[in-house]
């Protein structure tokens, strides 16, 4: 688990570029953290997702998609991903960078960078909520609009581990005024701070 501070030394490809952006504004943005790839490809590998979803999804035929059988699997997909659980050594991992964060009491939202789909939740320590959050999150990547799109995309259904933000407060909402500040063309607001700039 990283602060935008030290996610900013890691190359875009890694933490994507909305994480360098947001980090060059460390008096503007509120408590945040950026949970690394590495940490989400640990959980689907160690549930063994990749294969259960792989055995799951096998019936879609990208050549000639069945609409109706790929939003069926996509629920079941997001369930299985939902209800996978992480090793009890990563969740402490979590909770741990939560705590020295000062993430893990309040409310706070989960979303990818360059992306403004948000989970939100309230937090009491240890910080399950938040867990939770970030698992929705991910979740969202095997929704039927999600893969639909990745097969209209790439022509399969995997895709790659990304970074999380975790960030205090709730979603933010675009602020024509601070975007103009900045000078960019989309800033997101809550009312602690800037917590985007997809």
């Amino acid at each position: 688990m990283l602060t935008l501070a030290e996610a900013a030394r890691f190359p875009e490809a890694q933490v994507d570029t909305e994480t360098h952006r947001l980090a060059a504004h460390p008096d503007r943005v509120p408590t945040a953290m950026l949970v690394p790839a590495a940490f989400e490809e640990a959980f689907y590998r160690t549930a063994n997702l990749p294969e259960q979803l792989s055995r799951l999804l096998a019936p879609v035929n990208p050549a000639r998609l069945d609409e109706d059988l790929l939003e069926t699997l996509a629920e079941q997909a997001q369930a299985l991903v939902r209800t996978s659980s992480l090793l009890d050594d990563a969740v402490q991992v979590f909770y741990r960078a939560l705590g020295n964060a000062g993430l893990n009491a309040g409310e706070l939202h989960a979303r990818r960078p360059g992306e403004r789909e948000v989970e939100a939740a309230r937090v009491v320590p240890p910080g399950t909520a938040a867990l939770h959050a970030v698992k929705r999150l991910w979740a969202r990547d095997w929704t039927f609009g999600a893969l639909l799109t990745r097969l209209d995309d790439t022509g399969r259904i995997g895709l790659e581990a990304r970074p999380t933000l975790l960030l205090a407060g709730p979603p933010g909402v675009p602020d024509a005024r601070v975007a103009a500040d900045l000078g960019v063309g989309t800033a997101l607001v809550n009312g602690l701070g800037l917590v985007g700039l997809p």
